[in-house]
Order: structure tokens, then sequence, then C-alpha cells
């Protein structure tokens, strides 16, 4: 399994928050690496297409092919969740200011 670091651009089978399903879509790790017992979780955050009507706290990613993605996106820190580790593929990684920013936005989402 990879090694993953916060910041990482990484494909995982994000979960819909209206339905019983997941996507396979791209997510920003926003724990310090793997975490919970045996290392086997990470906790990402969701990541969009710019074009897609915004959300208050979203990031944009103005480096998008550097961090592996297609087209230009935004992360959205209200939307996170937990995946299994072994289902994420890393894709890529965001620069430090795009990291700082989105953990900023979680910090405030979470009273901190």
């Amino acid at each position: 399994m990879p090694t993953f670091r916060q910041g990482d651009v990484v494909k995982v089978p994000f979960p819909y928050t209206d339905r019983n399903t997941r996507q396979h879509r791209p997510a920003l790790v926003i724990s310090n690496g793997a975490v919970g017992a045996g290392k086997t979780l990470l906790w990402v955050a969701m990541i969009t297409s710019a074009a897609n009507r915004p959300w208050p706290g979203d990031c944009a990613i103005a480096a998008y092919a550097d961090a592996g993605l297609p087209i230009p996106s935004v992360v959205r820190p209200a939307k996170i969740t937990t995946i299994a580790a072994r289902d994420a593929e890393i894709l890529g990684r965001v620069d430090e200011a795009v990291r700082e920013t989105a953990l900023a936005v979680i910090s405030e989402l979470i009273g901190r």
C-alpha cells in the first residue's frame, strides 16, 4: 500500500450524502497520513469541478494538472469522509497554499 501524506490528491470511492451509493472521484487527503488501528484509514475532502455551483469555503486548485486533475477543480471542505486506504490511488498533490486553506476552512467548520 502506498504511503499517503496530507495534501495528496487521491481517487477514492466517495459516498453521496443523498444516496446510498459511492462514486469514484478525486479527494484531498486531510489526515496526517493514514489513521486508525493499523493505519488503514484516510480522512479525505471532496474535490469537484470548479464549474459546479460554488459552496462557502470551496478552495480553488489553480495548479490542477499538478494535482493530477483533468479540469479546473475545487476542494469542498464541507464534504469530508473516511475511506479505506487500500481503496485510494494517488493522482497528484496540491500546493501548500491550497492545503493550508482547506485545513483552515475545516478548522473553522469544526469550531477550532
